[in-house]
């Protein structure tokens, strides 16, 4: 259990999860005050084992593939606000972490088509299916096949970046921000610089998106630069966890992490992730691009970056069938735009 929670947890999932929690949202949208957090796991339509000679490249390594996908959520009450992908090749020891931003656009039938909730984060707290809705949503988007999940509440930041003493990281200037009507009122203040970063500095480094106070500094690229901060404190809080031995971290973390990953299948990670490096975890976000559609803000997915994405992971040549790499780019890009 020990090498669990030191290699695999912290290093593929607790501290995706850290990029993800204490995020709240600055764009509210109304939703069930009971989310659906828990999902059986069992597959609706299993594959046929047998080999099937019309299947593309990506699909034969996807069907070949020792690695296991997992979407990481952060939760604060029923609104997810950071959505990450987590693949962690068996074999190899590599890992992938793919940052969807929120604002991406996913289209959903029954809703106003240029609408807040046709936004990526809406799905989970505004459709019956909960987690199991969000995980659909996330493979149509990527054309990845997602096997597990796991979702952490507010709290778990806190006792995740405090369970492993702090992280040191460059803050990369001052952040402030101020909302006094929010509950509890928010206020933001990370001073810039190398520092030791705790649980509830961590909160506010990693939901700090834009000033309102003059005379401080904003992400220029928004929310895109709060992701990309995510990112590089995931590296850090990795690299901080594989040095130390983390028994203490289970109750302290535990409580606030649910996912449909057995002890049976922790255990076996376990196995697997040993040798695991932090040299070997890349980062990176959905490829697309922000625009405005009608008064909102999307953040449009690029099917045909996302297809070369996928085929990488996979370690697909992409030249092999340039036509079936373009059918997927369409499907992945999903939206009728």
């Amino acid at each position: 259990m020990k090498q669990f929670l030191k290699i695999f947890i912290f290093s593929l999932i607790i501290f995706s999860l850290v990029g993800a929690t204490g995020i709240y949202t600055y764009t509210k949208f109304s939703s069930p005050t009971d989310p659906d957090d828990i999902i059986s796991g069992e597959d609706d339509d299993p594959e046929d084992d047998e080999d099937n000679p019309f299947q593309t490249p990506l699909e034969k390594a996807m069907k070949d593939s020792n690695r296991i996908n997992v979407l990481v959520v952060g939760l604060e009450g029923p609104r997810t606000d950071t959505i990450m992908l987590a693949s962690f090749d068996r074999k190899t020891k590599e890992a992938n972490v793919i940052s969807i931003p929120r604002d991406t656009y996913f289209y959903r039938e029954g809703y106003e088509k240029y609408s807040d909730v046709q936004k990526i984060n809406a799905v989970y707290g505004m459709e019956e299916e909960g987690i199991k809705a969000l995980i659909k949503a996330v493979e149509e988007l990527t054309g990845i096949p997602i096997d597990n999940y796991a979702t952490i509440e507010y709290d778990g930041l806190r006792a995740a970046v405090n369970a492993v003493g702090g992280v040191e990281f460059e803050v990369p200037f001052h952040l402030r921000y101020y909302d006094p009507y929010d509950k509890p009122p928010l206020n933001i203040d990370v001073p810039g610089g190398k520092r030791l970063i705790k649980g509830d500095e961590a909160l506010q480094l990693l939901r700090f998106r834009k000033s309102n106070i003059e005379g401080y500094r904003s992400y220029p690229n928004g929310d895109l630069g709060r992701v990309q901060i995510q990112q590089q404190f995931i590296k850090a809080a990795v690299k901080k966890s594989l040095s130390l031995k983390l028994p203490s971290v289970v109750s302290a973390v535990y409580p606030h992490v649910k996912t449909d990953l057995t002890l049976t299948d922790m255990l076996g990670l376990a196995k697997d992730a040993i040798g695991f490096s932090a040299d070997n975890l890349e980062t990176t976000t959905l490829p697309g691009t922000d625009r405005m559609l009608g008064k909102y803000s999307f953040y449009l997915a690029d099917g045909e970056e996302i297809t070369k994405l996928v085929y990488d992971i996979y370690n697909v040549n992409l030249a092999v069938n340039s036509d079936d790499a373009s059918a997927e780019g369409e499907s992945a890009a999903q939206g009728e735009l």
